[in-house]
């Protein structure tokens, strides 16, 4: 199974997915073996990669970890660059087996492995950019190959469909919202003012949101009967305003679901347009 069923959805030379590779018998076997996961060597890369940066990440997290560092720091940061050399010559290993190493670097997976390398060296020149390692989480990804998970790319194609459909609406939702918070915000600094905490309208509105959202750090309260008053019905408000983009887009994806019926979808592969006579998917083969 190739690599790019987990990319997210679009056309592939957008995406820069790797192309099969071409010159000597040592690409194309070390191309089968990081970009494949149908031969032994293949699976066995995957895991490999897979441990390492699940253990390149639980390192960058126990180095901030006051008593981890000072008891285990040098061998934390000897890991962290041991980690880092090893995946620096995994990437531009895979760089030199694809057919376009441009292509390549500038799909997801590409720039997702370009970032989980990048910190360690930046922490020679800015203090602390390492810990932006945690990135290689993102790497994880590759176990939808190892795990033969292509089946659910259906639908997670529905779930970003779904969003897509729903963006216009949800725009206009937190431009509502956007503006509520500004005129609540402002309407707080009008009603408790500096003495009572709210020191400017920014920071009514950071008040506004808090309290909007029913999160409520209660790091800025009123304490006046009509900003009491007023926190009241944000509040209030609160509660029927986070119910809104969850409809909004479990109504687009209940939408989604339907056409894809209609459209007779594979429920492994997600490929639609299939005859209604149609007993097996034109893509996967699979039994409809």
């Amino acid at each position: 199974m190739n690599e790019k069923i987990i990319v997210p959805p679009g056309n592939p030379s957008d995406r820069g997915e790797p192309n099969d590779p071409g010159g000597d018998g040592i690409r194309e076997k070390l191309f089968t073996i990081i970009f494949g996961s149908d031969t032994p060597a293949g699976q066995a890369f995957d895991v490999f990669l897979i441990i390492m940066i699940l253990l390149s990440v639980t390192a960058v997290m126990l180095d901030t970890v006051a008593g981890v560092n000072a008891r285990y720091g040098e061998i934390l940061y000897v890991a962290e660059w041991f980690f880092t050399i090893i995946f620096t010559i995994e990437y531009l290993v895979r760089l030199w087996v694809v057919k376009s190493p441009k292509q390549y670097a500038t799909s997801f997976f590409g720039l997702v492995d370009l970032l989980s390398i990048i910190p360690t060296y930046l922490s020679l020149i800015f203090t602390g950019a390492q810990y932006m390692l945690v990135i290689r989480i993102l790497r994880i990804l590759r176990v939808f190959r190892v795990l033969k998970l292509a089946r659910y790319v259906g639908e997670t194609d529905a779930l970003m469909q779904a969003l897509k459909n729903s963006r216009r609406k949800i725009l206009v939702f937190l431009y509502t919202i956007l503006t509520l918070v500004i005129v609540f915000g402002a309407l707080m600094y009008l009603i408790e003012g500096p003495e009572n905490g709210v020191t400017s309208i920014p920071r009514g509105v950071y008040w506004a949101i808090v309290t909007l959202t029913t999160v409520g750090y209660g790091d800025v309260s009123p304490v006046t009967p009509l900003g009491q008053t007023l926190a009241s019905i944000i509040m209030i408000m609160g509660y029927g305003i986070i119910a809104v983009p969850t409809g909004i887009y479990a109504a687009e994806l209940s939408h989604v679901i339907r056409q894809a019926r209609s459209l007779h979808a594979c429920s492994s592969c997600g490929a639609v347009g299939h005859d209604n006579d149609a007993g097996f998917c034109r893509k996967c083969g699979e039994r409809l």
